[in-house]
């Protein structure tokens, strides 16, 4: 992939091209056969497994060239699990049915029209994400399921590996008789390209942002297109007084430090005053021992000195570390008024074999993801069988939760007639 040249005028010009390339492709692929569409994926994915030694070492130079946290190295990071990983989940979704052409509805009216409302494609999507990778396999994967085209712009500390995993994918669309431009990346980590690509109104349908909290600002600033926000996830683990005290440990050591830079790692631990101490013990024991630093309230800093106090701030953070908020509730109600002021809206959990404070929890609590016991890592598009996802919708409009396929998708009216007219 070549590099844009500096100039504003050129980086502009070269930006409406790829969009006029992105609209002009998207016009095929929404009328390709899922057949067509399918093999390109999963010829991309044979093309990621042959190229595993070519995807390491671009990753090996983004990592070496990268200043960013830990958390934020082990996002960038790719190994061969990973990348065997991203393969499979291609063919994952190539496995999954045609979003296309679903009827959604169907009704006649008494003067005989027949109305028939069918699942069409959003169009051109612009992605535009930080330190994943993996997210131009996935969204490039998803968008073109659903009949999309794909602009893809990730940070710049992923470029590299970006670029050899689009070269994979270019393999399968080539070899599958679909053109290279239904999903293409912005060849420059010139900042100015984002900029431009919010005002691209007349070749971007949607823009998803996927990144950190002034990412995803500056687009819903700027955006002259919607937006699909994936916003922070300050995800909560709330251990209810019926918690079974050993699933509890392991949810909430789960839920924080399986992978402490995901979105659906747990960032606040609520305890229910009804514990006794030694339970609340039990379960902070474990993370304190695998080095996770515990800011708590006074009730959880009297349980062990190792905790640290926990100041306003904490509560309204997503650390994406090995960090974690621990405060004491008054019970169910309790959690569910904390969460409503510092949650985000992504992904909260309880444990509890108490059915009645589990229903309530579930209804109460407004974020995209609510769970019963299980563990706030499962907030994630493949493990819901979606095969992947662009990000988790935290908003309200057109989509929430896991973005897969169907979320990809808007729907149009088919409306047959015999010659009516109006009167």
């Amino acid at each position: 992939m070549q590099p844009l040249r500096d100039s504003s005028a050129t980086l502009a010009a070269e930006m409406a091209s790829l969009g006029r390339a992105a609209r002009a492709a998207q016009a095929v692929v929404a009328e390709s056969p899922v057949e067509q569409r399918n093999s390109a994926l999963f010829r991309a994915s044979t093309a990621l497994r042959d190229g595993i030694s070519a995807l390491l070492e671009a990753n090996s130079t983004d990592l070496a060239a990268a200043r960013v946290t830990p958390a934020m190295a082990d996002r960038l990071r790719l190994d061969e699990s990973r990348i065997l990983a991203m393969a499979a989940g291609l063919e994952a979704i190539a496995a999954l049915p045609d979003p296309l052409g679903r009827v959604l509805a169907r009704w006649s009216r008494p003067n005989g029209l027949e109305i028939t409302r069918i699942s069409v494609p959003l169009g051109v999507i612009g992605v535009i994400y930080e330190a994943r990778p993996n997210v131009t396999a996935d969204a490039g994967a998803l968008c073109l399921k659903a009949g999309n085209a794909t602009i893809l712009r990730p940070g710049s500390e992923s470029f590299r590996s970006s670029s050899a995993i689009l070269s994979a994918i270019h393999q399968g669309l080539t070899s599958s008789g679909l053109p290279s431009t239904a999903i293409q990346m912005v060849p420059t980590r010139d900042r100015a390209a984002v900029g431009i690509m919010l005002a691209m109104d007349d070749a971007i349908d949607v823009i998803v942002p996927r990144g950190g909290k002034s990412l995803v600002a500056r687009v819903q600033a700027e955006a002259r297109v919607p937006v699909l926000a994936h916003l922070d996830g300050n995800c909560h683990v709330y251990v209810d007084g019926g918690a079974d005290l050993a699933m509890a440990v392991r949810i909430a050591f789960n839920a924080k430090l399986r992978r402490t830079g995901v979105c659906g790692a747990a960032e606040t631990l609520l305890l229910d005053r009804r514990l006794s101490a030694d339970a609340m013990r039990a379960v902070i024991g474990p993370l304190l021992g695998a080095a996770c630093e515990l800011r708590g309230d006074p009730a959880i800093r009297a349980l062990d000195a190792r905790v640290r106090p926990a100041a306003p701030a904490d509560w309204d953070i997503e650390y994406l570390d090995a960090i974690l908020a621990v405060g004491v509730v008054d019970g169910v109600e309790g959690a569910i008024a904390h969460i409503a002021r510092h949650g985000s809206h992504h992904t909260d959990a309880i444990v509890t074999e108490n059915a009645a404070a589990a229903e309530r929890f579930l209804a109460a609590v407004d974020s995209a993801i609510v769970l019963h016991n299980a563990s706030t890592q499962f907030a994630d598009g493949g493990e819901f069988g979606m095969g992947a996802e662009i990000g988790i919708a935290t908003g309200r409009l057109h989509a929430r939760g896991p973005v897969g396929v169907e979320q990809l998708t808007t729907f149009k009216y088919v409306v047959r007639g015999d010659g009516q007219v109006r009167p």
